[in-house]
């Protein structure tokens, strides 16, 4: 029998990480909004949220 507990692991790491991503996203984007800038800067500073994201931190946490 194989074991899949390892592929389950990366699955809910990939899958915390994901939603990490697009929270920052989301939330980038907002606070640009609000603070006046275009959309296009607003997509940077949502780019830049989630750059700035700790992978290292999100792994841990999943």
């Amino acid at each position: 029998m194989k074991n899949n507990s390892k592929p389950n692991i990366e699955l809910k790491a990939a899958e915390h990480i994901r939603e990490a991503c697009i929270k920052a996203a989301q939330e980038g984007f907002m606070d640009a909004s609000m603070s006046g800038l275009c959309a296009e800067g607003a997509m940077e500073a949502a780019i830049s949220a989630m750059q700035s994201l700790s992978i290292e931190k999100l792994i841990k946490e999943a």
